[in-house]
Parts: C-alpha cells; sequence; structure tokens
C-alpha cells in the first residue's frame, strides 16, 4: 500500500504549524483546519515568534494528495488554543479561541461554517468577554449530529474560572445561552459528546485540594445537569493534557495523560 506524506500549507514558512483538527469532507476527501503562523515570521536572525497574527487556515487534502480550497478562515486567533470541528446536516463547524484587536485582548469562543462552497465570517459562539494579554492554552470542543451541535470551552472571564456548554439546533448558526457545567473550581481541558436523546455528555479536568480529577456531566436538551462523576483521580498541570472521551457501544472510553497515558471506561447514563 502506497502511502503518501503531506504537508497541508504551502507557505514555507518555518513558523508554527499546529493545533489540527481534521474531518471527512462530504466529497470524502480529508479537511483539515490548523493553526498557522505564516505570517508571525520572525526578523531575519531572530528566534520569537514575529510581531504578525496567528491565523486560522483551511485546506481539502484529496485522495490523490492533492490540496484544494485553501482559505484563511480568520486572520486573528488566539496563538496556542486547540482547533475543534465537527460535520453537520449542513457541513463543518469549527470553533477556536479568538483574538480580538490588541487594545483589548477578548480571547472568547468562535465559530464558523461551510455551507455549500463559502466559508462565514467568524461570530462568537457566546461573549464572555475574557480579557487575557497572554495564551490560555485551552481551547474549545465540538460535537454535531444532524442539525444539533454542542460546544464547550473554558473562561476565565470576570476572574472566574468556568467550563460552560452551549447548543445550537441550527447547525451552529446560532446558539442558546449557555450552562456553567463545572464544580466551582476547573482547569478545563474540555471534550464534549453528544447524545442520542439531544443532551450531551462534557468531560474536564477539576481542580481538588488533594490535586484534581477527571470529570463527566450529562447535560439534558433543556440544559439541566445531572450529578458530575469523577472519572478518575488526576493532576491538572498542563502536562495532564486534554481528557478526551468516545462512545463505544454502551460505552464511554476516556484517555488522558500524567506521565504516561491512562484509559478508563464508563457506562452510557441511561435515560
Amino acid at each position: 500500500m502506497k502511502r503518501l506524506l503531506i504537508i497541508p500549507h504551502r507557505d514555507g514558512v518555518k513558523a508554527e504549524h499546529g493545533f489540527v483538527s481534521l474531518f471527512a469532507a462530504k466529497d470524502g476527501s480529508l479537511a483539515a483546519v490548523w493553526l498557522d503562523g505564516r505570517e508571525m515570521k520572525p526578523a531575519e536572525g531572530s528566534h520569537d515568534h514575529g510581531r504578525g497574527d496567528m491565523t486560522l487556515r483551511y485546506v481539502k487534502i484529496k485522495r490523490d494528495g492533492s490540496l484544494v480550497d485553501d482559505a484563511a478562515l480568520d486572520t486573528r486567533v488566539c496563538e496556542c488554543c486547540q482547533t475543534s470541528a465537527a460535520m453537520t446536516a449542513e457541513g463543518p463547524v469549527v470553533v477556536y479561541c479568538d483574538r480580538s484587536e490588541a487594545e483589548k485582548e477578548i480571547r472568547d469562543i468562535s465559530v464558523v461554517r461551510l455551507k455549500g462552497d463559502k466559508w462565514s465570517a467568524p461570530s462568537p459562539v457566546f461573549q464572555d468577554g475574557w480579557q487575557l494579554n497572554g495564551c490560555p492554552v485551552n481551547g474549545p470542543a465540538v460535537a454535531a449530529a444532524g442539525r444539533r451541535v454542542a460546544v464547550a470551552w473554558f473562561t476565565g472571564a470576570d476572574k472566574t474560572s468556568r467550563v460552560k456548554l452551549v447548543f445550537s439546533n441550527d447547525a451552529g448558526e446560532t446558539f442558546g445561552h449557555p450552562v456553567a457545567i463545572d464544580d466551582g473550581n476547573p482547569a478545563g481541558r474540555v471534550d464534549v459528546l453528544l447524545l442520542d436523546e439531544g443532551g450531551a455528555l462534557v468531560c474536564w479536568l477539576e481542580k481538588l485540594p488533594e490535586g484534581g480529577a477527571v470529570r463527566v456531566r450529562r447535560v439534558r436538551p433543556d440544559g439541566k445537569l445531572d450529578e458530575a462523576v469523577t472519572v478518575a483521580p488526576s493532576g491538572t498541570a498542563r502536562s495532564n493534557g486534554f481528557p478526551q472521551m468516545v462512545r463505544a457501544g454502551g460505552e464511554l472510553i476516556f484517555a488522558w495523560t500524567g506521565g504516561r497515558v491512562f484509559t478508563a471506561a464508563h457506562a452510557l447514563p441511561q435515560k
């Protein structure tokens, strides 16, 4: 079997290209979005990040390895928060940590959507107004099924750490009012999974006096919260990474880091 090594960016700039999200395009191609630092290239002989802006870019990778439909989705975004993408019945949605003009430095979550062959302009998922002169390294997560979309994220707006979730019923064009998911002292690092009945599961790291924990909570379609479940104890340092969860039959499989990779399995919540 022939394998192709593909680099989805063609700018040739020695700058950061990372925090990639992949999804299947409607025509069967592989699509990618990532943070692209081509505008942040340092001056000759310098080792800093340069003075330009980090951008969010997209490309579609065809089966023969060719790159098509390259596009800049947002020309000023947070420098090191992960991206997330999901496919709705109307096309893909991409969520990410945005960055306002330098005078304000607002780091809220934005969304872009592809309908047909045209990407939407960036729009806020919700305006927390988190002002931060630096990158939080704590990006959002999105899940979709049909026209139902759920977005989870961490914010430190108003000097209060929160994990939030919001639903959309129109493929990410508009969103309702968010609900707070955490137990009062979150580190963030979120993941989200939609359930068949229209609700969602949100996973995050919660800070505790003895360290921390990987927790998961069910959110009903109307926004009501079930009790949080502790998946396992965990640290909350950056080395503990971002817990991930997937559905496997009637179980949830979790994975996270902490010196090595840990996993755990839990039954899906019952109705």
